[in-house]
């Protein structure tokens, strides 16, 4: 993996950059995943927003017969454990850390810069942002979990001890259960972060109530 592997779907502001959202798809998709759901969001300040939808690594996954595809790392098995390729996590970290720094180079402020992700997206998300050294505006897991969780009684960065995390997942989801994310989530408390969670009657996906739920987290920090 490196950066020249990393591009990148991107919708520029209409006025002045004043923030950014880096939102990772799942595996198996890619940047444009998540791009036509800006309009269902009514974000009160898109017109001011920098909108990156990077594409993962093609690269074989286990889980999958070895098939290659977009994957922010590996998935060696499937189990409420999920047994993963660690080192792919800390790889797809290091090239979002990348491009956050490159919009902090633009000029922008860390502090209005928020990460989202789901399924696998969620997982880097969550373990690029509470390692960021900068501050992030927010975090947003969807349907996901942590399976380097442990390893931030080391390696948290205390820039983003405070960092608002929006946190979901479906209760009958059956590709991610319920209970890794909430377990997660639950570790992730005990650690004293700035967590809410919250959960929808649906499967591995998203939801109206859910984009709602969303929507009044992002207009609560991008105003």
């Amino acid at each position: 993996m490196n950066s020249e592997q990393l591009s990148t779907i991107e919708i520029q502001p209409e006025a002045e950059h004043k923030y950014s959202v880096i939102w990772l798809h799942g595996l198996g998709a890619d940047g444009h995943d998540f791009e036509g759901l800006i309009p269902d969001l009514h974000l009160t300040a898109k017109a001011h927003i920098h909108f990156i939808f990077p594409n993962a690594p093609i690269q074989a996954v286990t889980i999958n017969g070895g098939m290659s595809m977009r994957s922010w790392y590996d998935i060696l098995e499937m189990s409420l454990d999920r047994k993963v390729d660690i080192g792919g996590i800390y790889q797809s970290a290091n090239l979002i850390e990348t491009l956050i720094q490159n919009e902090i180079t633009l000029g922008l402020e860390s502090t209005n810069i928020l990460l989202a992700g789901f399924s696998q997206g969620g997982v880097i998300a969550l373990h690029a942002g509470l390692r960021c050294p900068d501050q992030l505006a927010g975090i947003v897991a969807l349907s996901t979990y942590l399976p380097t969780v442990e390893q931030l009684n080391t390696e948290r960065a205390t820039a983003n001890n405070a960092t608002p995390i929006f946190m979901a997942h479906g209760i009958i989801d059956p590709v991610v259960a319920v209970e890794s994310g909430k377990a997660a989530f639950d570790k992730l408390k005990s650690m004293n972060y700035n967590i809410k969670w919250h959960d929808y009657l649906m499967e591995h996906s998203l939801c109206v109530e859910e984009i709602q739920h969303i929507s009044m987290f992002i207009n609560s920090i991008f105003k």
